[in-house]
Order: structure tokens, then sequence, then C-alpha cells
């Protein structure tokens, strides 16, 4: 959601701001805005709608230089996406401004006793309460008054301020969204996630729910809401700043997909045993023998990883025949849904950040689930507070469009999966060596998939003008048609659907005419009866688009004769273990989103009303 960057140091503070939310753009913004302290004291703000490139030229127009300052790129909520309404905001005097990504639920009625007591509003916006209280409590302390202020707010929010009649300080608070304070050398910084603020330094200090943060020249001072000092762990990011980088491809997105045979490498890399098959979850609180008694499991995620978390439900049933439900985390808490201690609860976020998956976390551990967490962000709030963690090691994904960390999170679930099933003495010693020898195969089969010359321009030709799109799978593929017509919902807005290929019959086949594209995963292990049973059905359904004058478009495994003797075109990829195959025909699905956006003209990696991480509900 919004972007928040923050600098105290001995630089020149407007282009370190400008460099940070260019790289917080991915979060997705509708306006901008900076605000920095100069050095007679005087608090200078340069507000925008619309994109950066507007702000760089507010800034050429009307330079300004500072001493430290707060920079902000707003997803508009309440209030329009105007000049007017975005961050910095100011209080009445123009002494003090705030930057806040987030919800003030209860605004209005602190706005009507705000303006009982004289204060003048002058946006739409819940956030311009926020300096008013400021304002109201300040006494000389910026932080003791950003403390009483944030007492009487309710909702989520992260807030930077800065004062000048407290110089030299930026004051942070978080309940919510995501923060993280960069450790330099005489310099500190502020922001919403690591990118911003990765090319500075690679300490970073991710605050806790209840967090304050104090930033000067001097160093961080952290203290809970009521002015109590605490103490957190510092964490070195292993994430080399170039990784944030297009390096040579054309978009984030294109850079991130051929990232995925190193983010699936590096995902499994340490965790199973070469010639053992053997799974090795390391820092867990819950042990084997814990493992070995859960009697249920319970996935939740939103978005693309709700996608990850149903193929994750064939691949545990599979291997540790242990049952799975999966939940959306925006619906889970709100149907009291029924588990305890004999229940694993695992959450999947790459941010680890997720509003609603974090709600739906707390829900768990209230009733007395354990929890277990699949992110991609070391020091994240859903790891913290799970009683373990599975990182994937994507590293940055800065398209807004998911692909890398969806693979890295089919390879953590098939860890779990077999970590589970060995734990439950459901997954024999051969069994567990064959699995493990396919798994660490398949960063080289991806490759190999990125490698294979298919031509999509081609193809996109002929596609990229329709106005709907059908995707069908069966079984644990059913999962990947649904992220493929995301995808290119996503960055495309066309119109798609995945539907399971069973069901076509039961409605589905009244839409298709020679006017709409259907992609069909038709994929096969042939050492593995059921799927062989699963490819000769999804064979006929192949037949019965045909039948209706529909176009073909295949992902099917190598050698695949009959597939080819069907559809209009084919996209390969190498054969693996049933449960393994979705990790490679997602990537033709990814790619193929991806060339007809961009022949269509979209922007690939900044989609429009979408934002990377959802840290509000």
């Amino acid at each position: 959601m919004c972007g928040i960057v923050g600098y105290v140091g001995n630089r020149e503070p407007v282009p370190i701001l400008l460099d940070g939310l260019r790289r917080l753009e991915y979060r997705g913004y509708d306006s901008a805005g900076l605000a920095v302290v100069d050095g007679e004291g005087r608090i200078e703000v340069r507000r925008v709608s619309g994109k950066l490139h507007n702000l760089e030229e507010a800034l050429r127009a009307a330079p300004m230089d500072g001493l430290y300052g707060i920079g902000h790129t707003r997803w508009a909520t309440h209030g329009r996406p105007t000049e007017e309404n975005a961050h910095p905001h100011r209080d009445s005097k123009g002494d003090l401004v705030v930057v806040h990504n987030g919800i003030v639920e209860n605004y209005l009625s602190l706005k009507r006793e705000l303006e009982a007591e004289g204060h003048v509003f002058h946006t739409e916006t819940d956030t311009e309460i926020i300096p008013h209280l400021v304002e109201r409590h300040f006494k000389g302390s910026l932080e003791e008054a950003v403390a009483a202020a944030v007492a009487e707010l309710k909702g989520v929010f992260a807030i930077a301020c800065i004062s000048r009649l407290d110089p030299g300080k930026i004051v942070v608070a978080r309940n919510g969204p995501p923060v993280v304070i960069g450790l330099g050398e005489n310099e500190y910084f502020v922001a919403s996630d690591v990118p911003a603020i990765l090319n500075h330094t690679r300490d970073m200090i991710f605050l806790h729910d209840g967090d304050m943060a104090v930033l000067t020249g001097e160093g961080v001072r952290l203290m809970d809401f009521g002015g109590q000092a605490i103490e957190r762990q510092t964490s070195r990011i292993l994430w080399d700043p170039i990784m944030a980088e297009k390096g040579g491809f054309k978009h984030f997105m294109l850079k991130e997909i051929h990232e995925q045979p190193r983010a699936v490498r590096d995902t499994i890399l340490g965790r199973i045993g070469q010639e053992s098959g053997r799974v090795f979850l390391d820092e867990m609180e819950v042990g084997p023998k814990e493992f070995g008694e859960f009697r249920s499991v319970r996935i939740v995620a939103c978005g693309t990883s709700w996608h990850a978390a149903l193929a994750g439900k064939f691949m545990i049933e599979r291997l540790a025949r242990l049952p799975v439900e999966v939940d959306y985390g925006s619906e889970f808490r709100y149907r009291d849904p029924i588990l305890g201690p004999e229940t694993l609860t695992v959450l999947i976020s790459q941010s680890g950040e997720t509003a609603d998956t974090l709600a739906a976390q707390r829900e768990a551990k209230r009733k007395g689930s354990p929890t277990l967490s699949i992110c991609n962000v070391m020091g994240a709030a859903i790891s913290r507070e799970a009683a373990g963690t599975l990182l994937t090691h994507a590293g940055p994904e800065i398209g807004v469009a998911s692909t890398k960390a969806f693979t890295a999170q089919l390879t953590a679930l098939f860890m779990l999966a077999m970590n589970l099933g060995q734990a439950r003495g459901r997954l024999g010693e051969a069994e567990s060596q064959r699995l493990g020898q396919q798994l660490l195969r398949i960063p080289g089969t991806l490759e190999h998939v990125l490698a294979a010359d298919e031509p999509y321009d081609e193809l996109v030709k002929q596609l990229f003008k329709a106005t709907n799109f059908l995707f069908l799978g069966r079984g644990i593929h059913y999962p990947i048609a649904l992220e493929g017509a995301l995808k290119l919902k996503e960055i495309s807005y066309i119109h798609a659907e995945g539907y399971p290929a069973g069901e076509m019959k039961h409605g589905p086949n009244a839409l298709i005419d020679e006017t709409l594209p259907v992609v069909v995963l038709a994929t096969r292990d042939s050492e593995d009866e059921g799927s062989m049973l699963r490819y000769e059905k999804t064979l006929s359904n192949i037949q019965e688009v045909k039948a209706r004058g529909g176009k073909v478009i295949a992902v099917a495994t190598e050698g695949s004769e009959e597939v080819s003797r069907s559809a209009e075109h084919v996209i390969w990829v190498p054969e693996t273990r049933e449960l393994l195959l979705p990790i490679l025909e997602v990537v033709p699905l990814q790619l193929l989103a991806y060339h007809i956006a961009v022949r269509r003209g979209c922007d690939v990696d900044q989609p429009r009303n979408l934002a990377k991480s959802v840290t509000v509900e």
C-alpha cells in the first residue's frame, strides 16, 4: 500500500527520499510528496497527484534543500488522489508534518472533536487527523506528543513525523503496516519496505506493533507507546541491492520470472538431504513429535498465495495423509473457524505483513492452534508471531504481479508436505529419496523451460485482442489455472477465469466460441496412475473445446503427441513428478500474461488499482 521513507544524517535528504520513493513504486500509488526541515528551521513541502515524475518536475520548478526529511507515495483510501490529499499533511500552524500508511477508523469522531477546539481541516483524508492530534499534545517533545496521539487512534497505521519545534529527529510509530529502520554510518533511515533503503544499508530493525522509534543524527532509540525503552534485534539483509534492479530486462516482472530457478534453488538449499531425502525445518518451536501428532492442517492466504495454498492442500494430503482446509485470509476470522491444538495453521504471505493474513494468524492462535508461516521477508510480522517459519529465498520481488515468490511458496509447501509425511511415518525412505531427487532437479528443469524458444510473439499476435480467456486444469493443476487467469487479469486487464476442467459441462461450455482462447494444463507424470487418468480426461476436455470452435493453447509434457494433434498451440515442459509439475507449468502462463500485457501497452510492473503488499483491510 502507501510507501513511507525518511532520512536523517549528514547528506542532502531530497535525492535519498526521491530514490527511496522510486524503489517503493511497486507498492502502488496515485500521488506523492516530500517534506524537509531546512537550515533555518522551516518545513518545506512539495506534493503532487500522479506519478513520481510529476514530483520531480515540481522540485525542478521549486527546488528545496534540507537537513532531514520524510517522503510518501499514497494509495488513496479516504479522499480522491489529488494534490490536496497527498501526503505529507500539516498541523494547523505548519510546525509539523506527518506521513501515514493505514486507516484511522475513528477519524470522523476525532475530526468533530478537533474542529470543536478550533482546528481547521483542508483535506478529505483520515490522515490529516494525526498531525492535529500531535499538535494538540505537543509540549516540547515530539515523541511524547506522537505517543499521546496514537493512543487516541483506532485502526492500523505506520506513521513518520517531523517538527521544526523539536528539530533533528524523525519519530516513527507502528501498529499494523510494516516499518523498517535502516542503520547507516552516522545516518539513519525509515521505510515501509527493505528495497527503499537497501542501497544505503543492509542493517535493519523491523518494528513490531506497538513500537516507536526516534531517529536522530546520533542514533536510534526504541520505545513502546507508553514511552518505555525496548530492544529489537538488528537483521542483516543478505539481498544484494543489484537484485532489486532490472538487470537488463525490460520489466521487473520479466526479470523475476527468469530468477525463478535461483529462487527455488535457494529455498531448497540446506533443507533436504542429498541422499536421504529427509527434510530439515530449522528454528521451529514445533518439533518432529508435534508434527507427527497433528490431526489436520489449515492453510490461510490471500491472492496468489491462496493459489499456492490450494496446491499445497494436494501435496500435504497426498504425502502426509492429513486433511487440509484452505481459507482466504479476508474471510477466515469472520466465520468462527473450528480449530484447536490438534490443527496446524499455515499462513502464507510474500511480504509477511498482509493485514488479513495477520488477523487470521491471531485468530488461530487465540483458538490454540500452533501457527507456521511461509514468507519471503526475514523479520516480518507473520514470522515473528509464528511458532516456526519456512523462509522462502526469492529475494526482493518488485513487480506487483507475483511470480518467483509463488514458485518459492510451492517449493516450501512441497518440503512441508514431505516433512509432515516423514514425521507421521506416511512417507517411507525410498519414496523420500525419489521425491528429494526430483525436487533437487527442479531448478535446472526451470532453466530448461525458460531457455525454450517458445514463439510467444507470434502466439500473442493472435490473442492480445481477446476480451475473455478461460484457463482449465484438473486436480493440483486447477490452482495453477486460477493463477494463470489471475496473472492475465492483473497485468493485461483482460477478463479471465480459471475453472476445473471436469466442470465444463456444468456451465462454462456455454461460453465457448471461436473468439474464446482456452488455456489447458495438459501435463502428465507417466509413472503416476492417477496423473495419467487425469491426463486422459483432460484430452477429452480439449476435444470439448474444439467441438465448439474454441482456440486451445495447451501446456503439455514433452512427448505428449496426443495434445499436439488437438491444440492450436502447445507450450512444452519437461516431465517430473505430479506434485512438482505446478512449479514448471506456471512459468509459461506467467510469460503468456506478460507478453500479452506488453503487446497491449499495459504497465506490467505497476498495474492500475493494485498494490504489492495489502497492509490494510
